[in-house]
């Protein structure tokens, strides 16, 4: 005879990851929640960060269909630190952002990237969208770069900004290489302290930085 009285045991961890599930599918607002929930509990498995989109003050979700700063610096919050994304992994970020893919196809065709994407370099080429100018780029890079407890101008390690300004001026091919070598031993020698850092006014509000 089945036993029709044995209790079930709901798991303690149920309720908190049921409540997770149901803010981040508000917050992300999902065209296709089955589909979108597949990918949620999918990346969850596998120890990634879910498709999430995130909330930040200075950014309204209906302003999410523009590129920013701003969304740059939540989609590099996203890579986590990693130097090297999955293509597919990255559109998928790109799309739970609500971005143009005509700009995420632009951006991959720029740089040539395939199946492996250096995540500084496609960065670099996503904020150069955004920057009239390669020192206004920079800028932007720095700004999404820079930790954001630090106070006062943006800032990061100059072996960074050397790395993307090589990589900007290659890309835009009118700034000799000579012309990068100068400008960067000028800097190393003249700006950075023993910190190692630079500052965006390091190379926005120096006359003797020219960096085009």
């Amino acid at each position: 005879m089945p036993q029709t009285d044995k209790q079930v045991c709901i798991p303690p961890e149920l309720p908190d990851l049921l409540k997770q599930f149901t803010k981040a599918a508000i917050r992300t607002q999902p065209p296709d929640l089955i589909q979108w929930a597949s990918e949620y509990f999918s990346a969850m498995a596998r120890g990634e960060l879910p498709p999430v989109r995130e909330r930040t003050d200075r950014v309204p979700l209906t302003n999410y269909a523009e590129l920013t700063p701003e969304l740059l610096k939540v989609l590099h919050q996203r890579v986590g630190g990693r130097l090297i994304v999955h293509v597919d992994e990255l559109a998928q970020m790109w799309k739970v952002l609500n971005l143009p893919t005509d700009l995420f196809d632009s951006v991959m065709n720029v740089g040539r990237f395939t199946e492996e994407i250096e995540w500084l370099k496609f960065l670099a080429l996503a904020c150069s969208s955004l920057g009239v100018t390669i020192a206004k780029t920079l800028k932007i890079i720095c700004e999404v770069l820079a930790n954001e407890n630090d106070t006062g101008p943006a800032r990061i390690p100059f072996s960074t900004f050397q790395f993307l300004y090589t990589y900007i001026a290659e890309v835009d091919g009118e700034i000799s290489a000579s012309h990068v070598s100068r400008m960067l031993n000028y800097i190393e020698q003249e700006i950075i302290g023993p910190d190692g850092l630079i500052k965006v006014t390091d190379f926005t509000q120096n006359p003797r930085v020219r960096l085009e």
